[in-house]
């Protein structure tokens, strides 16, 4: 993961691109959605028969913090014409892509954010809390220093006022509060490991049956 960081500083990236940022969460405990990074159409159709339908493609880069908001993400697709149609689309709309990236479509009515900043005084601190649209609107969010044990983590979980979510709710199974733990302990240790990680934020972290998984991800360099 350092050989990732280390190329993106001396490549002057101020960000990680999506890819490259699963990759650090990935190695952190963060379960993520199965996604593979493309350059051709064939290997973009290739990967969705592959993962099985329906399938996200997102254009990947460094450049691209905000790819929803560029148009550079297209849902639910589900079929390998889509997949063909989209991937010439992005990468007709944004030159020197990283290349494209394939994932899996993941559904889920229960979502969650995932951050890690750097306090002046405190050092790293990771944030939990009500995730997706809501993020912003309601601020249902929990914080604490790094590193965290797996009591702290528990302790943010149910710390949040929308902490019945995590519980079974409309049908769906109570979520994986090991699984959980595991992934706020594995960020807040990034920020401790790697003094050159300004931020993360995992946004959506969707609950998918009763597994949090990640489907976005952006680390933010010093």
């Amino acid at each position: 993961m350092l050989k990732i960081i280390k190329q993106a500083i001396a490549r002057g990236q101020k960000t990680l691109s999506e890819y490259e940022s699963r990759l650090v969460i990935e190695s952190a405990g963060v379960f993520v959605a199965a996604a593979a990074l493309v350059k051709t159409k064939d290997e973009a159709v290739g990967e969705a028969e592959k993962m099985g339908y329906p399938v996200v493609l997102k254009g990947c880069s460094a450049e691209l913090a905000h790819k929803t908001e560029a148009g550079m993400v297209a849902l639910n697709i589900s079929n390998s014409e889509e997949v063909a149609q989209v991937f010439d689309e992005l990468t007709n709309k944004v030159k020197n892509l990283d290349g494209v990236l394939v994932e899996k479509m993941v559904r889920g009515s229960r979502e969650f954010v995932i951050g890690l900043s750097r306090d002046p005084s405190f050092g790293p601190c990771v944030m939990f809390g009500l995730g997706g649209v809501f993020t912003e609107a309601l601020k249902d969010v929990t914080f604490r220093v790094a590193p965290l044990t797996k009591e702290d983590a528990l302790e943010m979980i149910d710390e949040i006022k929308t902490k019945k979510l995590l519980g079974e709710f409309r049908g769906s199974p109570a979520v994986d509060r090991e699984s959980l733990a595991k992934a706020l302990v594995g960020v807040g240790d990034l920020g401790i490991k790697y003094d050159s990680i300004a931020e993360i934020d995992i946004n959506p972290l969707i609950i998918c049956g009763d597994k949090p998984v990640a489907v976005d991800a952006l680390v933010v360099l010093k």
